[in-house]
């Protein structure tokens, strides 16, 4: 196995796009950890944590203490299973309050720099105690475009810019070939925090969040919107069709007392996925450059 020292600057940016399309998200240590041994550590740690202080000071006083503290010693001896350790306190689950708390936060924002700082500050969803960053719209909001998808990826978490990576840089190419710029237009997600693991976001965190990403279209008043994949086309446009099915052509939007013209196509990350799907997206990006008012 050769060291990164010894790849060119080619090689090595080479390897790091092999392994972010592998998955990986994360360096390892440069030295190697012993985590068994470390967890029997703990164990030992927590089961001495158990013995009351004036035991442990005074030593059993009868017959009962003493079989007690047979049971923690017999609990520390090796192989013996250890105790269960104390639940720990449970992440709080969405409420129907969160809802409430969000929606009211959001309302309170009369700017976009306003409801930046209102999403930053609420701790109302579940999804913001497993992201490294809040992810805010970007570009330009008084362009009348807005560019819509679902939630960020480990390049945007890691960043705090929507569409960071490689799923950016075709975007930024998709873009250009209309005669855009990410500069240009307006560029967002439907959910700021990134799901751990890319998952999907539960019903509770889409309506936590419902909220934030309605005032932002609110604030920016866009003439179009462009939907970047199916969670941002169902949220929009509602239903529940693929990307396949509801993309290429204009539809409505309608929520919070608008009607915003709307195109859905493929997320720049289906079409690194599946580069067949590119044609049918250039079909959808000339259909959406020709609608624009």
């Amino acid at each position: 196995m050769n060291a990164a020292s010894e790849l060119n600057p080619a090689e090595l940016a080479a390897l790091l796009h092999f392994y972010a399309d592998a998955g990986v998200e994360w360096l390892v240590d440069d030295e190697p950890v012993d985590r068994i041994a470390q967890f029997e550590a703990q164990k030992a740690a927590r089961a001495q944590a158990r013995v009351p202080a004036s035991s442990r000071e005074q030593g059993p006083q009868d017959g009962s203490s003493s079989a007690s503290g047979s049971n923690a010693a017999a609990s520390r001896r090796p192989g013996a299973a250890a105790p269960p350790p104390a639940a720990a306190a449970p992440v709080a689950v969405p409420a129907p309050q969160a809802v409430e708390a969000a929606r009211s936060a959001a309302n309170s924002a009369g700017s976009l720099a306003e409801l930046k700082a209102a999403i930053e500050t609420f701790h109302g969803c579940n999804l913001k105690n497993s992201a490294r960053s809040t992810v805010f719209a970007s570009g330009d909001p008084s362009s009348g475009i807005a560019v819509i998808g679902p939630m960020p990826n480990a390049d945007d978490d890691r960043d705090g810019n929507p569409f960071s990576g490689r799923a950016g840089d075709l975007l930024d190419r998709m873009l250009a070939a209309i005669g855009l710029s990410r500069d240009g237009v307006l560029m967002t997600n439907v959910i700021p925090w990134r799901p751990p693991g890319n998952r999907m976001p539960s019903q509770a965190e889409m309506e936590i969040c419902q909220p934030f990403i309605e005032r932002q279209i609110v604030l920016a008043q866009p003439k179009a919107l462009l939907l970047l994949g199916n969670f941002p086309a169902r949220f929009f446009i509602g239903g529940n069709g693929t990307i396949h099915t509801m993309r290429g052509r204009w539809q409505t939007a309608s929520f919070a007392g608008m009607e915003i013209p709307a195109l859905a196509t493929f997320h720049p990350q289906e079409l690194l996925t599946v580069p067949a799907n590119k044609a049918l997206t250039w079909q959808d990006l000339l259909a959406f450059r020709h609608g624009l008012p």
